[in-house]
């Protein structure tokens, strides 16, 4: 189990020069190398940046991790739970029963049920159900798992989405990309373990939501863009070559260490490693980033726009990165907030717009995957935060057509890594409300995605304020029934 206790490593570590300089083997050259390369230096209960030497906890069915987010929350009825008997109740007035106990964002009163707004079939040798809203992803069905009873704790988007990636609803625990960093490190010395790209905007929790709470900040999301500088303040000032910013760092990082003996504050080691991944990203990180140089074929094939900011730009560096050796690859994709409180926002034009700006991306994304071989050991997460209600929010006003938050059933798809493909897990009742088998907790679904890693998600924990903590809380099971 990898528990820090401060208190001890300050005291136990590094109290004059020598004894860094002797610890650290080479100096802070190789204080960086090695927290980067996963490679221990000082052991399990040493740096608080250092991967623990005991994982992976046992043999890894994927080495990374894209994970798409589509921030607002789709509606899974108008996308993948197809339920004819809730278009027979199209117009008709909800069952209190269906209202009773439960809390919701904005229907108040008795709301009418809205039946399905897009065209169902099924596809593939699955037979999965997808709409009309995703032609291409209907290709490639036969390649993902759905999950078809997701809950979560939280109806509300902030809270949902720190929960969906925090394991926890309020601001202050680290993230997915930065647990699983801290427990496996990066397999690139020159880029980041957790990079994240953003279109349509962030996602309403922000940019905490990719922090790294109380991990070392070393360990928090590296925002990269798709247009201009793909990380600001990434280019030497003017007047100020290469070898004049290597120097710089040599003497800021040689104060670094005195204060580091002053204070004994790991946070300085984590400063010190920070300052040089920052130089070496000056001539890695444009080159993964310039797209331009991908082949016709495989920009048509994504749909990229050159020189803009898009979710198919941002599925396409993501391959890129993998392929680099980057850890986890978080794409946010904002826009997927469907209530209908105006033209085109609803689960009819405003969803389906939506869709179309993903479709072709997302898919893409799979088939670039497997054809380069990196499906088998990448493992691709999609999902919101939480579904959407089979009925109709009664602020919504005639043509506008939207659903309420809803938390107790949504679909997400996961593919690669180790997870079946062409298979559906768990159920909804004939309306979509409830999940009635095979639910699946969004702590469970953490813990899958770790397993999935190589991590046992129980013993991957971290000590603060005197406690463990770990991403699942004190709940999650690892979903054996999807697993290949």
């Amino acid at each position: 189990m990898k528990i820090h206790e401060e208190a001890q490593f300050r005291k136990a570590h590094y109290h004059t020069r020598r004894h860094f300089l002797k610890d650290c083997m080479s100096g802070l050259g190789a204080l960086t190398l090695h927290s980067l390369l996963g490679t221990p230096v000082f052991g399990k209960t040493g740096s608080p940046f250092t991967p623990d030497p005991e994982l992976p906890h046992f043999v890894p069915r994927a080495k990374q991790v894209i994970y798409l987010h589509m921030a607002g929350a789709p509606s899974q009825l108008e996308l993948f739970d197809y339920k004819p008997e809730l278009q027979k109740l199209d117009g008709q007035y909800c069952p209190p029963s269906l209202l009773d106990g439960k809390q919701f964002a904005f229907i108040k009163g008795l709301p009418q049920m809205l039946g399905p707004q897009a065209t169902f079939q099924q596809y593939g040798q699955s037979g999965a159900w997808v709409s009309d809203y995703l032609p291409e992803f209907a290709k490639v069905v036969d390649e993902v798992c759905f999950l078809k009873a997701v809950h979560t704790d939280e109806f509300n988007h902030a809270p949902a989405q720190f929960l969906m990636h925090t394991g926890s609803p309020r601001t202050g625990r680290p993230s997915m990309g930065s647990w699983v960093t801290y427990g496996l490190g990066s397999e690139n010395e020159n880029l980041p373990g957790f990079v994240v790209l953003v279109s349509r905007g962030g996602p309403s929790a922000g940019k905490r939501v990719w922090g790294s709470g109380f991990l070392p900040s070393i360990h928090q999301g590296v925002q990269c863009r798709s247009k201009g500088d793909p990380i600001l303040n990434l280019n030497n000032p003017t007047g100020v070559d290469s070898k004049l910013r290597k120097e710089s760092i040599d003497v800021i990082n040689q104060i670094n260490e005195l204060e580091y003996q002053e204070s004994g504050d790991p946070e300085t080691l984590t400063r010190i490693s920070q300052y040089e991944l920052a130089f070496r990203m000056q001539s890695s990180v444009p080159d993964v980033m310039f797209i331009d140089d991908e082949p016709d074929y495989i920009k048509e094939l994504y749909g990229v726009t050159p020189g803009e900011v898009s979710f198919a730009n941002n599925c396409l560096l993501a391959r890129r990165l993998v392929e680099k050796g980057v850890r986890f690859v978080q794409l946010y994709d904002r826009g997927w907030d469907t209530h209908g409180a105006g033209p085109g926002n609803g689960v009819g034009n405003g969803l389906r717009n939506s869709c179309r700006y993903v479709d072709r991306a997302m898919s893409a994304l799979i088939i670039d995957l497997k054809q380069r071989g990196l499906l088998d050991d990448t493992l691709v997460v999609w999902g919101g935060e939480f579904g959407r209600t089979p009925m109709m929010e009664a602020r919504t006003g005639k043509g506008f057509l939207g659903r309420d938050h809803h938390n107790e059933a949504f679909t997400m798809w996961m593919t690669g890594g180790g997870i079946k493909r062409g298979f559906t897990h768990g159920l909804t009742d004939e309306i979509g409300f409830f999940g009635l088998k095979g639910r699946v907790h969004v702590h469970d679904l953490q813990a899958t995605i770790l397993h999935q890693l190589g991590i046992d998600h129980e013993r991957l924990t971290y000590r603060f304020q005197g406690r463990d903590y770990r991403l699942t809380d004190v709940h999650g099971r690892v979903v054996q029934e999807i697993l290949a």
